[in-house]
């Protein structure tokens, strides 16, 4: 069998596995170095002559064999690393943004966990009916449960998360 280029191409256009074993072994490392040139880093070729190579079957059918494998073989690799580039400046505009909603979203989390510290100290500082009858109520239980929990009525745990509002207020206003 005729070893070229351009004769393992034709025979893995057929089917031939072990045709297109050869041609890939060929030509690897020219797909690797122009990737390498096109791209400037040695990982992103890496990947760029892997995605070329995992393409080539599918993409052999479209070569007719009129010119050199090596030129169309190039053209195919030009074509995938500006695809890389575009996807990857796509990538970057979609993601444009992100940074600041991620700083406002660090700075909500962050005014969360202090409102929360302030009422975790400040629940500290109500007596022990007070407390636990607020804890019931912020963990979203009715007071109608919170009752049968505290052995109270439901009247006694409303005039409770009153008395803690109340309380809670005071203390803010205190600090501030």
């Amino acid at each position: 069998m005729d070893s070229s280029d351009e004769s393992l191409a034709r025979a893995a256009q057929m089917g031939d596995r072990e045709a297109f074993g050869l041609l890939v072994e060929r030509v690897y490392d020219r797909v690797f170095g122009l990737g390498f040139r096109l791209t400037g880093d040695r990982a992103e070729a890496e990947d760029l002559a892997q995605d070329v190579c995992l393409s080539l079957p599918a993409r052999l059918k479209s070569w007719r064999g009129e010119g050199k494998l090596s030129t169309w073989l190039y053209r195919v690799t030009v074509n995938a690393a500006r695809d890389r580039f575009r996807r990857r400046a796509a990538h970057a505009r979609a993601a444009e943004g992100w940074g600041d909603w991620e700083v406002a979203r660090q700075a909500d989390l962050a005014e969360a966990s202090e409102r929360l510290d302030w009422l975790t100290r400040a629940m500290r500082a109500l007596n022990d009916d007070l407390r636990e009858t607020l804890a019931l109520v912020l963990d979203g239980v009715s007071h109608a449960e919170a009752g049968a929990v505290l052995g109270v009525s439901e009247g006694t745990v409303s005039w409770r998360v009153s008395e803690a509002k109340k309380r809670l207020k005071a203390v803010k206003e205190a600090e501030g």
